[in-house]
């Protein structure tokens, strides 16, 4: 009996520190070796100062930005308080906050739905190629461009469907944002 309480003591300890620490530190150094980018999160920076990530949205707000998906991770595009709302179709709590933000869109045509509902994660860098037309006016208006050029760089931002047949097209708001205040620096 003493044998196998022994046993079973050192296979849990040797199975935690392999399983617990060298695995794990196996895969950050295979991962920093031969993907660093998508290791350290896929960050942008611009003239020695961090710009954002390509892979974790974050807030934008005003005119003559195009704005993200609304984020129920912490306060807001919080990456260590990742999570969705979970709130239930039928929930009043989750019916308040998709009217409030539709209505904050102040337009009469419908507003697409991922510019007013959470991602899974709440931390969607990406919209669709719809919230970005949709958006198109306004951010020309306050960027005092034509509209027709900001559909035009929502056309050269889009990102095609993965393997030509994964998900959906999308539109990368941190790079659109950056592109735009490229085309239109004055308006920043």
């Amino acid at each position: 009996m003493k044998q196998t309480i022994i046993t079973a003591a050192l296979y849990t300890v040797i199975t935690a520190v392999v399983l617990g620490l060298g695995y794990p530190m196996l895969m950050l150094g295979v991962a920093h070796t031969f993907f660093r980018s998508q290791a350290d999160g896929q960050l942008i920076v611009e003239k020695n100062k961090l710009a954002g990530s390509k892979i974790i949205g974050q807030p934008f707000t005003g005119p003559n930005y195009f704005h993200s998906r609304p984020s129920a991770a912490g306060a807001g595009y919080d990456a260590a308080n990742s999570s969705g709302s979970n709130l239930a179709a039928s929930s009043k709590a989750l019916i308040d906050r998709v009217n409030q933000s539709a209505a904050a869109e102040k337009q009469e045509t419908p507003v697409p739905v991922d510019l007013v509902t959470t991602s899974g994660s709440g931390l969607d860098p990406d919209i669709t190629v719809a919230a970005a037309l949709y958006q198109a006016s306004r951010v020309a208006k306050a960027r005092g461009l034509a509209e027709a050029a900001v559909q035009q760089l929502i056309a050269r931002d889009t990102v095609a469907r993965q393997f030509g047949f994964l998900g959906e097209p999308r539109v990368p708001v941190l790079l659109l944002n950056r592109d735009l205040d490229a085309l239109s620096p004055a308006h920043k």
